[in-house]
């Protein structure tokens, strides 16, 4: 039998990605016995460097969260011991015994519950979309400060500062970390994914810099779906959005060529779509027919499975796009939906039809619309009309690759 000493030791590079894949986990159970974001995060520190020190040698345990939990609780019983007052640390450390350091190893579903109180605390209405997005990567992902701050190309003392105002936030405000009740939970599930999608959104189409994709942020937010949709299983729009993620990261690969120049849906290679993860993302919109509770990540869900459906472009169920189109504009009303519905009417009806789509939708700062309007323009032979819609889009674009393809458009309209 094989003991904690046989077992195989760990490469760096292994031990940071457990690291990440246990963190949110670890300190969503050390918040609730330490009492704040921050001392759970320095006792969490405290046992990450234990654990870089012993389990080289030692091998990782069978229970890598189990033993970072009761490490770290370790941990806070010993602070709690030197931060008691001489009159009261007998009486604190006593405390700290019974209630920080449990006689068993926490069971998972109680590690799960704590995960959802987590969750839904970073993404409280209460504080600011960014500092959402930040907490939510930092104590859930296990991302650095640093990593976060690359990611959303801030200075890292701005993103540090960000996550400092949100635990201040959390404290003074006495955001309760719970799930919400029955009643609101709706509404702030909903808050949740948005979040989620966010992330996954900065990944899949940057919104600036040099770089289309960020694959670490898509990988980021698919995994954070997926423990929400391993927590919420009964819950259709996080099933909803985890299909949806899955189906459109499914084209990575091939929305670049070997120059890294951007490939738009038309011209990809669907030889490098990742069939895995279209098959887990069409088994998932099958499991969202049958709970048949409709909602907008689902229907965004099922546009992605016809669209991974079609061995070609010129073989995709346009009609079927728009129908979901409509049944996606009458959940969001939103302009982007509209847009996107253009361009699919476009396809079935023809390049006026699709500019006349266009004319109710207010996105004037989008360079996508104007792209999409040019692109209209020119399949009907209006040339300057087309280019001076290209103009317009490429003077918003903010990443240099799509920058390049709208040139590249723009210079191919004659």
């Amino acid at each position: 039998m094989n003991t904690e000493h046989e077992r195989r030791a760990p490469a760096a590079k292994e031990l940071e990605e457990l690291f990440r894949r246990e963190y949110g986990r670890v300190v969503s159970v050390l918040v609730r016995t330490c009492g704040s974001i921050d001392a759970a995060e320095e006792v969490v520190q405290d046992a990450l460097a234990v654990a870089l020190e012993r389990w080289p040698i030692d091998g990782v345990p069978a229970s890598p969260a189990a033993w970072l939990i009761t490490t770290a609780r370790r941990r806070a019983i010993d602070r709690a011991r030197r931060e008691a007052s001489r009159a009261t640390r007998h009486r604190a450390a006593d405390w700290a015994s019974r209630v920080i350091e449990p006689p068993h190893e926490p069971e998972g579903e109680v590690v799960e519950d704590e995960r959802l109180r987590l969750i839904f605390t970073c993404c409280h209405p209460a504080l600011a979309p960014e500092a959402q997005v930040a907490l939510t990567l930092r104590l859930l992902g296990g991302l650095d400060t640093g990593a976060i701050a690359r990611a959303f190309l801030v200075p890292e003392a701005t993103m540090a500062q960000r996550i400092v105002r949100a635990k201040r936030k959390i404290r003074d405000a006495g955001i309760p970390y719970r799930v919400p009740e029955a009643a609101d939970l709706p509404a702030r599930l909903a808050h949740v994914l948005a979040v989620v999608y966010l992330i996954f959104n900065e990944g899949y189409s940057a919104s600036g810099g040099g770089q289309l994709v960020r694959g670490d942020l898509c990988d980021e937010a698919i995994r954070l779906g997926r423990a929400l949709a391993a927590l919420m299983p009964g819950e259709p729009e996080v099933l909803g959005l985890l299909g949806l993620m899955l189906l459109a990261d499914a084209r990575r690969e091939a929305r670049l060529d070997a120059d890294g120049s951007f490939v738009p849906l038309g011209g990809q290679d669907r030889s490098r779509w990742d069939r895995l993860k279209i098959a887990e993302g069409q088994a998932i919109v099958r499991r969202c027919l049958q709970l048949a509770r409709p909602g907008p990540y689902q229907v965004q869900a099922a546009i992605q499975a016809v669209h991974s459906d079609a061995p070609a472009f010129e073989d995709t169920d346009w009609r079927q796009i728009v129908a979901l189109y409509d049944q996606l504009y009458a959940l969001t009303p939103t302009p982007v939906v509209a847009l996107n519905r253009a361009v699919a009417l476009a396809e079935i009806a023809g390049a006026e039809a699709g500019l006349t789509a266009l004319e109710s939708v207010a996105l004037d700062e989008y360079h996508l619309y104007h792209a999409v309007r040019g692109d209209l323009l020119a399949r009907l032979g209006r040339v300057e009309d087309a280019r001076a819609a290209f103009d317009r889009a490429i003077a918003l674009c903010p990443t240099v690759v799509e920058r390049r393809w709208l040139e590249q458009r723009r210079q191919g309209v004659a």
